[in-house]
C-alpha cells in the first residue's frame, strides 16, 4: 500500500504560509506555518499530525491484537503526545507519550498491559519513531 500527503509553502519561515493535503481528501490545503508550529494560533503542524497519526496506527494494531485473542474493545480512546526539543543541530522529536483508555470486555489488567505493549510495539508508526515511546494504558470498567 502506498498513500501520500503534500504541502505547499510561500514566503519565508515566520511570515510564510503553508498548506497541508492528504490523498484522500481528508485534508484539503489546511493551513499550517510558524506561528501554528510554535505560538499556538490557529492551523496545523507536523507534531500534530505525527501525533494522529500515531494514535490512529497504535489503536488500529491494539485492535488487531485484541482480534487475534477473541476479545473486541467496546471503545478506545488514544492520545499521542509529541515533544519536539531543541538539540545542539536543531529540533528534533525527542518523545511520543502514548496514553490509552479502553474499554474491553473480558480481559483483566494485566493481559490489558501485556496486549498494549504488543501494539505498541508491532504499530508501523512507532517503528518510524527514533524517540522514546512511552505508553499509559487505563483499563476502564
Amino acid at each position: 500500500m502506498k498513500t501520500s500527503g503534500s504541502a505547499v509553502w510561500q514566503g519565508g519561515l515566520k511570515d510564510g504560509k503553508g498548506e497541508i493535503s492528504t490523498k484522500s481528501g481528508a485534508l484539503a490545503a489546511y493551513p499550517y506555518g510558524f506561528a501554528s508550529r510554535f505560538e499556538g494560533k490557529p492551523g496545523s503542524n507536523p507534531e500534530e499530525l505525527l501525533g494522529a497519526a500515531h494514535a490512529a496506527c497504535f489503536t488500529m494494531a491494539l485492535s488487531l491484537i485484541l482480534n487475534e485473542a477473541s476479545l473486541t474493545a467496546d471503545r478506545m480512546e488514544t492520545t499521542a503526545e509529541v515533544s519536539l526539543d531543541r538539540q545542539d543541530d536543531g529540533f528534533a522529536i525527542t518523545a511520543v507519550h502514548l496514553t490509552l483508555k479502553a474499554k474491553i470486555p473480558g480481559v483483566d489488567q494485566a493481559q490489558f498491559q501485556e496486549l498494549a505493549a504488543k501494539a505498541k510495539a508491532g504499530c508501523p508508526v512507532s517503528k518510524l519513531f527514533k524517540a522514546d515511546i512511552t505508553l499509559d494504558a487505563t483499563l476502564e470498567g
